[in-house]
């Protein structure tokens, strides 16, 4: 498992002891389930628990993987990364998978802490639902040259910074229930992908 690297990374945007649950979990919390979801995404379930290359899942598993992964691919291949490229989804279906299965993995502890009371709007006026979201986007805030982004889209198995937000976030009808969004808005995706 890959998570010795989350010791140096244990700071602001992805953690802050200043900060609340929300922002904490969709950080750190998020990474830590993207990794997880590696374990049983596209390349993940070609070893089994001994580290030995083994396809350890049934071919009907395999099959519905297939078909679900499809709609990722599908949706991220539809991303342009700079004007007039667009992602390949199936170079970057493994990250990809990840984030989606990563960020449904760390919004469940942060339900389950909330009670009635501390699940209503803060100061901020934004429930810690609506905060969780905001510092999930907040994490993939960049800046990058045409040119770079053209180059991450046709070698890097990872997608853009703002496809690894714009292509969770329409999947995940809790972010919808946040902020009240409504069917043919932006932020909705009518076929919502899942794999997990």
């Amino acid at each position: 498992m890959r998570l010795p690297f989350l010791l140096p990374i244990l700071q602001p945007r992805l953690f802050d002891r200043q900060e609340d649950d929300a922002a904490n979990f969709a950080g750190i919390g998020a990474i830590i389930g993207h990794e997880l979801t590696h374990g049983s995404d596209d390349q993940g379930r070609k070893s089994d628990g001994d580290g030995n290359l083994h396809d350890w899942w049934t071919a009907e598993d395999g099959k519905e993987f297939d078909r679900r992964a499809q709609c990722i691919a599908d949706e991220y291949s539809s991303f342009e990364a700079a004007e007039g490229i667009k992602l390949n989804g199936k170079l970057t279906l493994g990250e990809n998978t990840a984030d989606n299965g990563g960020l449904r993995i760390a919004l469940m502890p942060l339900e389950s802490t909330l009670s009635q009371e501390n699940a209503k709007p803060d100061s901020s006026g934004f429930t810690p639902q609506q905060r969780f979201f905001m510092a999930y986007g907040e994490t993939w805030c960049s800046n990058a040259t045409p040119q770079y982004l053209h180059m991450v889209a046709q070698s890097n198995p990872h997608a853009t910074a703002q496809a690894r937000v714009n292509g969770v976030i329409p999947n995940m009808p809790e972010f919808q229930k946040a902020f009240g969004c409504k069917k043919g808005q932006p932020m909705v995706r009518e076929n919502a992908c899942r794999v997990w």
